[in-house]
């Protein structure tokens, strides 16, 4: 998943108090045994004794937070010689802080994050070669397309894959019946005969779609691979080399063609997150509401009763519905003292039972195969469930996700690039050069 930055949810504690004191307590209580402080040799076997390990989640919906918390209780509960101390982060600044904590040594053992994220750490000998440590069952459970991004060019296995996002269009029904327009059904939506029900639904004052792209670079790289847009040819070693051409920029130009062309899409939502732009669908001012999979949470809690919604099929480009797998992950630092131990828990996180909980929580797609039928069976009564987990089937490989300056190409000029784009501040061809540029100037 590529996943949407997002603020952590809490009480009075400010984030810069509970950073503070995720570090200290990382100091205190990575690798450390619970009886009188013994802890686990550096090969990875364990003194005596149990021990206790950090486990920085970055889950922040309610629903899932709780998921979180049951899982690790539970795990606990059963397995007292290797205690978890589960503990808050943020997908708002997880890069950076993890960079900071690596270079502190303070890092937690259990690190959530997602596969785009973490390969440049892989690379700088940070994460732990897990593969070793994980059953046959979970390994067996997940495509090798996923396996492949979150395995490093000599094989090591830094993570295990978990949910993915996926983009949708959310429909709201009764904005459809009462345009005259027929609700898309089938096995995918084109992204021209989505326009074209944007253009009929823009009337009286209302656009037929609302997208918050504040931050619009996952969107426009995972939905890249149904243009066959690629961005990047990226070798093993993850240096890669960048060519932005037809396919790269398909999908930024028909959101500006909406927006700026027919304006059948509302162009002030191009500068809102995806929360901002949900109160404008649940009151009817768009018909559709394009945004990651696991805004389904939050209409649910936060539609009024009777609020008629759906999710429309597939979004495809001229290649199909594809879109890219970046799952989000669970890695363990090797700097932990006690890896085996880590990666026993995480083979535990990533179980079947554990990834339908958990990827309901969150309505995102579970990595593991058995997960996805559980989901299926345990919502069949819930219809919008079934596009939803559609959009999982033709999920692949991108090259951006082990292209190593990836996540620094993406803060410093792909973001700000989309945005003065979609502010219709730049040209396409400006957008192309810049891009371009942009990735040649990190060497």
């Amino acid at each position: 998943m590529t996943v949407a930055p997002r603020s952590l949810r809490g009480g009075g504690i400010t984030r810069k108090a509970l950073l503070g004191i995720g570090a200290a307590a990382a100091l205190l209580l990575s690798g450390c045994a619970l009886n009188g402080g013994e802890s686990t040799d550096d090969s990875g076997g364990s003194s005596e004794g149990p021990v206790t390990l950090t486990f920085q989640s970055l889950a922040y919906q309610d629903s899932t937070v709780a998921a979180t918390k049951e899982i690790v209780d539970a795990w606990n509960s059963d397995n007292p010689d290797i205690q978890i101390n589960l503990r808050q982060g943020t997908w708002d600044n997880v890069h950076d802080q993890l960079v900071t904590q690596f270079q502190g040594g303070t890092a937690p053992d259990i690190i959530h994050d997602e596969s785009s994220d973490i390969m440049g750490f892989a690379e700088q000998g940070y994460l732990a070669d897990i593969g070793k440590y994980l059953s046959q069952d979970v390994k067996d459970a997940v495509s090798e397309d996923v396996w492949d991004t979150v395995t490093t060019e000599d094989g090591k296995v830094v993570a295990a894959p978990t949910l993915l996002q996926t983009y949708v269009a959310f429909a709201n029904v009764d904005a459809f019946k009462a345009a005259g327009v027929e609700v898309p059904t089938g096995d995918q939506l084109t992204w021209d005969d989505l326009q074209a029900a944007a253009r009929k639904l823009s009337t009286g004052g209302k656009f037929g779609v609302g997208w918050g792209l504040k931050q619009p670079t996952a969107a426009i790289m995972n939905t890249a691979l149904g243009f066959d847009g690629t961005f990047f040819d990226t070798k093993a070693d993850g240096s890669a080399t960048i060519d932005v051409g037809d396919g790269e920029v398909a999908v930024p130009e028909k959101i500006h063609a909406m927006a700026y062309g027919d304006k059948s899409l509302d162009p002030v939502t191009l500068t809102q997150s995806g929360t901002d732009v949900l109160p404008g669908f649940l009151s009817g001012k768009y018909g559709v509401y394009i945004g990651g999979n696991f805004l389904a949470q939050q209409i649910t809690e936060s539609a009024q009763p009777g609020f008629d919604w759906t999710v429309l099929p597939p979004l495809a480009g001229s290649a199909g519905p594809a879109q890219a797998a970046n799952p989000q992950t669970m890695s363990v630092s090797a700097q932990s003292k006690a890896p085996e131990q880590a990666a026993k828990f995480i083979d535990y996180f990533a179980n079947a039972e554990n990834q339908a909980k958990l990827a309901q929580g969150d309505w995102l797609i579970p990595a593991s195969a058995p997960a996805r039928d559980a989901v299926a069976e345990q919502t069949k009564d819930t219809p919008v469930w079934g596009p939803i987990l559609k959009t999982g089937d033709d999920l692949k490989g991108a090259p951006f996700q082990k292209a190593k300056n990836y996540p620094q190409w993406k803060d410093q000029y792909a973001t700000p690039v989309l945005q003065q784009y979609f502010a219709n501040s730049i040209s396409l061809d400006d957008l192309r050069r810049q891009l371009t540029d942009g990735w040649q100037s990190l060497g």
